[in-house]
């Protein structure tokens, strides 16, 4: 794909909600839930505007959830197999629906999301959904799937543990027992029914009718043809059943007109899956985008190999730029971070805040939206990867509110009904923070400067540690070059304002095929800094840099 990805995820079940009033552990009714049409022409032009290119939407695929909208034969699932009272948006209860939640219309709830795509693409957005293959709600019961369609563990034979046609694995002659069941304050007694005999292998894993807490309690574990408990052994001949299900949900929703799918737990699944439906689906709309949630680093080249078109890269650069935040470790990590990549360092989704992550203005992360600036313009113009933005993060989201089953954690709720109010005065007003506006400037540099969306890298952190000591360790600086103009970025991690020393190696220039030649009237692209630098090869360049300062220098070739 073209140019640099740049990804918004929002989470509309809060994006548009207005209540300044919402009341911790409360229901739809009484806290309000954001809709489909808050992302309305104007709101999408926005996002554009930012030089966003992709919008994730979290929560999409009808969940488990303690709401109902019985007149419309939609029940709520019970507290004692439902996070919250919105409930977990990776417990899907039916793959073929949408949530009745974010519709004006419920019985029109489809054809909503189908106009908001519609909107999107008018505006030049790409739309992302999750697509959650490794598990289900344990309540799973599709109401709206096509003619013909089996829902999943329909022909289960239910007294194996594991069975190559069956959808789930069991524990025979065993019941299901929820680790909430005593909980007598959140579970109400007219609403705590649930049976499930035998028990179900939960999501995570776990093979045990009684998971903990801490466990994945609320879904249950798919069956792509792997005997887990007999050490993986793997009966993918004839195709499981499994995949070819969800290579229609797939194709259901391609067909909608999705642009690409962020695979949550990816790992969890067989690799021979992803490179048995990925290739299919590819066939058929061939520039459909995969992205991996994957945390074994060990793992990712396979990944790509099998048909990834990228991969998070929490493990990698997030837990790095975490530390430097924090004030930890010094900057040559960053160095060994992406060398350690083996060459698909533009491979991996860069980021410093998802739906999972805590808020980095957080009291648990930076505490200040500033102090992240540096490791922001690391993850979104070291390489040509794309960078996601989770929404609230431009506008300096703390995140630290205590919504009811997601407590005071530096994280926004995915399981409760809430508002949020960094984005609801940024609705309502328009007017950027100040953080906000160096956020837009930073996207846009990513997004359309060719050095940024096409160039080579060149790393100036061996060349420059040298003349500046110890002092250099929270200073990070490379380069990134295009036919017509060349970048020089550095970056403070330090509370301390630091005239760095960068030295311009003359490898650096051969390596652009620039022959070691001076480059001459460079100047700063982000900040309001008037001064102009010049590149002598084998020289240092003395670069002002305020506490946790950003300058991004173009000369222009």
């Amino acid at each position: 794909m073209a140019g640099k990805i740049a990804i918004y995820q929002v989470l509309p079940r809060l994006f548009g909600n207005t209540n300044i009033n919402c009341i911790p552990n409360s229901s739809f009714e009484t806290n309000g839930c954001g809709k489909f049409n808050h992302f309305n022409q104007e709101i999408l032009s926005r996002f554009k505007d930012f030089g966003y290119t992709h919008i994730w939407f979290t929560g999409i695929i009808r969940h488990a959830s303690q709401t109902a909208f019985s007149q419309h034969g939609i029940e709520a699932q019970s507290p004692l197999i439902v996070k919250g009272k919105a409930g977990s948006p990776y417990a899907i209860v039916d793959y073929y629906d949408v949530s009745p939640d974010l519709s004006n219309k419920v019985d029109e709830r489809m054809k909503e999301f189908e106009h908001l795509i519609e909107r999107c693409h008018n505006v030049g957005l790409k739309v992302i959904i999750d697509f959650v293959p490794n598990h289900v709600s344990r309540a799973y019961k599709s109401l709206v799937k096509p003619l013909g369609r089996d829902d999943f563990g329909e022909g289960d034979k239910t007294d194996y543990t594991f069975h190559p046609l069956n959808n789930f694995y069991y524990i025979p002659d065993s019941k299901f027992i929820s680790p909430v069941q005593n909980e007598d304050d959140r579970i109400e007694s007219n609403v705590n029914e649930f049976s499930e005999i035998p028990a179900k292998a939960t999501g995570n894993d776990c093979f045990t009718p009684a998971p903990k807490k801490d466990d994945w309690y609320e879904t249950v574990k798919l069956n792509y043809g792997v005997d887990i408990l007999s050490g993986g052994i793997e009966y993918f001949n004839p195709v499981p059943d499994t995949w070819h299900k969800m290579r229609d949900i797939l194709i259901y929703w391609a067909q909608k007109g999705v642009d690409s799918f962020r695979c949550d737990m990816a790992a969890m699944v067989p690799l021979k899956f992803w490179e048995w439906v990925i290739p299919q689906i590819k066939s058929q709309f061939g520039q459909l985008m995969f992205i991996a949630e994957i945390y074994e680093k060990n793992r990712y080249e396979e990944f790509i190999n099998g048909g990834f078109d990228y991969l998070y890269d929490k493990v990698g650069l997030y837990d790095t730029l975490r530390a430097l935040t924090e004030g930890n470790g010094d900057t040559g990590e960053i160095t060994k971070c992406w060398s350690s990549l083996n060459g698909i360092e533009d491979k991996m989704l860069n980021f410093l805040e998802n739906h999972d992550e805590q808020r980095v203005a957080s009291d648990y992360f930076a505490s200040d939206p500033f102090r992240a600036l540096p490791a922001l313009a690391v993850a979104l113009l070291l390489n040509k990867a794309p960078f996601l933005i989770y929404f609230g993060q431009e506008l300096g989201e703390r995140g630290m509110d205590s919504e009811g089953y997601s407590g005071l954690d530096g994280r926004t709720s995915i399981y409760d009904y809430w508002s949020v109010s960094s984005i609801r005065e940024w609705i309502e007003s328009n007017n950027l923070p100040e953080i906000g506006r160096i956020y837009k400037v930073l996207i846009k540099i990513a997004v359309e400067e060719s050095a940024i969306c096409y160039g080579l890298k060149y790393d100036l952190q061996y060349a420059s540690s040298e003349p500046l000591g110890s002092d250099n360790r929270k200073i990070y600086s490379f380069i990134r070059k295009s036919d017509d103009s060349l970048l020089l970025i550095t970056v403070n991690f330090s509370s301390i304002e630091k005239n760095a020393v960068v030295k311009i190696p003359g490898a650096a220039l051969d390596y652009f095929g620039l022959k070691r030649q001076i480059l001459a009237k460079g100047r700063d692209i982000l900040g309001e800094y008037s001064d102009q630098f010049s590149i002598i090869p084998d020289q240092s360049i003395e670069i002002q840099l305020d506490s946790y300062g950003v300058r991004v220098i173009k000369f222009l070739l």
